[in-house]
């Protein structure tokens, strides 16, 4: 099979259709790839190679999207950064990666470029010119029909490296193939359908591989990404309400605000799926989402997988208690215990996954790749159970699993129960050591309003609703939780900030 770059192929089969809409800019598919040839002539000018990986310090708008398709046309390898991330975390991935070739934004982009720079002789740092402009500052621009046709004859070379979190260690380089994202991409439209004149918001981080996968999805389907240049709850309401959108990706604190800030207005019918992933979502959230028509979808998926490997029907109504959600076609998940065999259904174990969506590896990391993907399945170091089904419901990450007097406790299902309290906006639990049990779950909540309810009140509150080996021995109310550069909570630095003298708690 013969995968030549996809803006090319979108490009002659619908060049005046609408492929990019950036504020009041809307670019079609053959203006698009104009300027993602020219970039790519460029970037072969300064050198950049087949395989080649190129880092990104760009924000969400035209120059990351042109970009992108650029690197496609060229053979190269897209290395999205972080803009969260530290400046010794940019060198730790500018380093680890190899990257020759840094192109940034402006302002402050500009600067912390230059400042990793200068710890790593060798990488070259080029800004991106204005947006609409063909291509990179000081470049020379060669006409696009000067550009040669590169041709892909193997779908498994490398498109993307995608820099995990790093929740549980040192962040990795996910290596994300062409052919995972277009399998990903076919297994969701399968999963979710798509029309013609769909219209998928992406206000995620373009860096991060839920809005990137926006963006391939795209392109394959031949519709148009409407792009956020950063996340604002009120104008996606504004583009739902008046721009047509179908579809839209969200975190459960971009939802929540979303939903607070529609103050009760019902959301029209051309939305018809909000996929919600990253973390789990409080049953109340979806509730209330559900109540003004919002069609969520709670999704699981993780980089290493190139994003969705599992997701619920689009719901506008009713309980969300009880929905599992479905595995994408094409991709396989099992249930392991520890001794690696197969779990039943609704025993809960690890979750594993196979199928053409799973990366290559992690970027020059063959130790970390074979642990990873051993025995030809990807261990996610996540905990799940598969109903009779064959539906997937996520319970927690194993590495924050509490074991406490032999039993064990999933901080994400205390973390629901507590964010279902009206005066808690956000939860999160941890393990800390006692005396009797070995370990205790404990609580550090971000408060909703100004009363503050007691710790007695929560632990009551809790009790009604799990068992009390699971009631949290203590609740600290904190101003904002420690979280990671892709805003996961880091649950390791709250089990340190705990008391260092062990609990004497009983049950």
């Amino acid at each position: 099979m013969r995968w030549d770059a996809w803006i090319a192929q979108r490009a002659a089969s619908s060049p005046s259709r609408a492929a990019l809409e950036i504020g009041d800019r809307v670019l079609r598919w053959d203006q698009l790839a104009a300027l993602a040839r020219s970039t790519a002539v460029e970037l072969s000018e300064l050198g950049v190679g087949d395989g080649d990986p190129v880092a990104t310090l760009l924000p969400n708008g035209i120059g990351f999207v042109k970009l992108l398709h650029a690197l496609d046309l060229r053979g190269a390898v897209l290395l999205p950064l972080n803009l969260r991330l530290s400046g010794q975390e940019l060198q730790h991935q500018l380093r680890d990666s190899g990257a020759r070739l840094l192109i940034h934004g402006s302002g402050d982009l500009a600067e912390r470029a230059r400042n990793a720079a200068s710890e790593l002789p060798g990488l070259r740092c080029v800004q991106l010119a204005d947006d609409l402009d063909p291509g990179l500052e000081g470049g020379h621009v060669v006409a696009a029909p000067d550009l040669p046709r590169f041709v892909f004859d193997a779908p498994q070379a490398p498109q993307a490296i995608v820099y995990t979190s790093g929740t549980t260690g040192v962040p990795k380089g996910a290596t994300l193939t062409r052919a995972n994202f277009f399998w990903s991409a076919a297994g969701s439209a399968a999963l979710l359908g798509v029309r013609p004149t769909d219209r998928w918001l992406a206000c995620l981080p373009l860096f991060h591989v839920g809005g990137l996968s926006i963006l391939l999805r795209s392109v394959l389907y031949g519709v148009c990404a409407v792009v956020h240049e950063s996340f604002d709850p009120q104008a996606v309401n504004r583009a739902i309400d008046a721009r047509g959108i179908s579809h839209v990706s969200l975190v459960p604190t971009m939802l929540e605000r979303i939903v607070e800030q529609r103050r009760g207005r019902r959301v029209p019918e051309t939305l018809r799926c909000a996929l919600i992933g990253g973390s789990p979502a409080s049953r109340a959230l979806l509730e209330d989402a559900r109540a003004l028509g919002f069609p969520v979808a709670p999704t699981y998926g993780l980089t290493e997988a190139a994003s969705q490997v599992a997701t619920s029907a689009p719901v506008r109504s009713g309980a969300s208690e009880g929905l599992s959600m479905r595995v994408l076609p094409g991709t396989q998940v099992r249930i392991a215990r520890p001794d690696g065999t197969n779990a039943p259904a609704e025993e809960a174990g690890e979750i594993l996954v196979q199928g053409p969506t799973v990366m290559q590896g992690y970027w020059k990391r063959r130790r970390s790749s074979r642990e990873t993907l051993r025995g030809g399945w990807l261990h996610t170091g996540d905990i799940g159970v598969l109903d009779e089904s064959g539906g997937l419901r996520v319970i927690d990450r194993r590495s924050d699993l509490i074991v406490s007097g032999g039993e064990n406790i999933y901080p994400a299902e205390i973390e629901a129960v507590l964010r279902d309290h009206p005066a808690v906006q956000e939860a999160a639990v941890a393990g800390v050591p006692d005396s009797r049990f070995g370990r205790r779950p404990a609580a550090w909540l971000i408060g909703r309003g100004e009363a503050q309810p007691s710790a007695s009140e929560l632990r009551d509150f809790c009790r009604n609703r799990l068992a009390a080996f699971k009631t949290p021995v203590d609740f600290t109310f904190v101003d904002q939780l420690p979280r990671n550069a892709a805003g996961k909570v880091i649950r390791d630095r709250l089990r340190k900030s705990a008391p260092a003298t062990p609990a004497v708690s009983s049950r």
